[in-house]
């Protein structure tokens, strides 16, 4: 037995992208810990949460607005992660990596919403 959501590789695309988030930003300096820290990992992990939520016991309409939160939550972790570069906190090549990861990401997303009736 899985949930609807289990087998949703945007799912499992964000909640691996969620993991990578979390551990790079352990990194970050200890006086981001209330600051970009947090909202890295909350923008990151609203992804799969809303793809999550917005699978079970919703119409398609209901399901595309809960899609929707999770570009909004990715745009979100993006903009950190811009953040992140400019203070030095994460290597040009680190960012370049998330970034792509996150833009294939929402490429899914939007695909996945768009086949949505």
């Amino acid at each position: 037995m899985s949930f609807k959501f289990e087998k949703l590789i945007i799912w499992q695309d964000s909640m691996s992208f969620g993991e990578k988030i979390y551990h790079r930003s352990s990194q970050f300096p200890k006086d981001e810990v209330f600051n970009l820290i947090s909202q890295i990992r909350r923008a990151s992990d609203s992804i799969a949460l809303n793809i999550a939520e917005g699978s079970i016991l919703q119409s398609n309409p209901e399901f595309r607005r809960f899609l929707g939160y999770s570009i909004r939550s990715l745009a979100e972790a993006v903009t950190c992660l811009y953040k992140a570069k400019y203070r030095n906190y994460i290597t040009e090549e680190t960012f370049t990596a998330l970034y792509n990861e996150s833009y294939k990401i929402m490429n899914h997303i939007i695909a996945f919403r768009n086949k949505l009736n």
